[in-house]
């Protein structure tokens, strides 16, 4: 799955990226069309006529569509290549798995392939990704993703995070102090709540919110 130049941001979004300090990110932030009014919770310091802001929250820089040449091609460019992998994701045929469990991923250990399901996946429980460093998930959902507070989505046997995809059209939902791991690709939302974790990039077409969450880009 090819990210194009939205592999250059941990979080992308097109209207809000908000936190309820303190949260801490590693690697940059996105914002587009939207204008840096909308990127909140976050302190920015901006140069007089500067392409980024920084924040102490953020170990990377921070870009906004209004910011000086080039953020905002290049940002409009990254925004295009999210959607493009966005409908990459949705697109692949013949699942692996379909309707698993229906829906409820609560304690199972999923092996690589494409998984489709047609409504709300639920993660009420502990989950575990086993496989190798080269093996690929892909989460086609056509609803949204609820993950349960304290509940881990885990990966085992070499799997990494750059290898999981969760491509949802819904809201997705990670509750409090859960762990997420791999790139979330949603044609909505994305909220971390209180001390909610991931490990990998959240990518919405919409708002990302966070409350006193870490975030961390996949190792390349």
């Amino acid at each position: 799955m090819l990210l194009g130049a939205a592999i250059n941001y941990v979080i992308l979004a097109k209207s809000a990226i908000s936190t309820v300090p303190t949260s801490a990110i590693t690697g940059n932030l996105g914002l587009s069309p939207a204008a840096a009014t909308f990127l909140t919770g976050f302190s920015l310091t901006l140069p007089a006529g500067g392409a980024f802001s920084t924040s102490a929250q953020v170990t990377g820089n921070v870009y906004a569509s209004d910011y000086a040449v080039p953020t905002p091609t290049d940002l409009t460019t990254a925004v295009s290549d999210m959607q493009t992998a966005y409908t990459d994701a949705a697109g692949r045929p013949t699942p692996d798995f379909s309707e698993l469990n229906t829906g409820n991923l609560g304690g199972l250990t999923l092996p690589a392939g494409l998984y489709k399901f047609s409504n709300t996946v639920t993660i009420p429980s502990d989950v575990t990704l086993t496989g190798s460093a080269t093996d690929v998930w892909i989460f086609q959902i056509a609803g949204g993703i609820t993950q349960a507070s304290a509940t881990r989505v885990n990966l085992s046997g070499g799997a990494l995070a750059k290898n999981v995809f969760w491509q949802v059209f819904g809201v997705v939902d990670i509750g409090t102090t859960a762990h997420m791991e791999g790139i979330i690709l949603s044609q909505t939302s994305i909220t971390l709540r209180t001390g909610a974790s991931a490990n990998g990039r959240l990518m919405a077409q919409t708002a990302v919110t966070l409350a006193s969450s870490t975030v961390v880009q996949p190792a390349p």
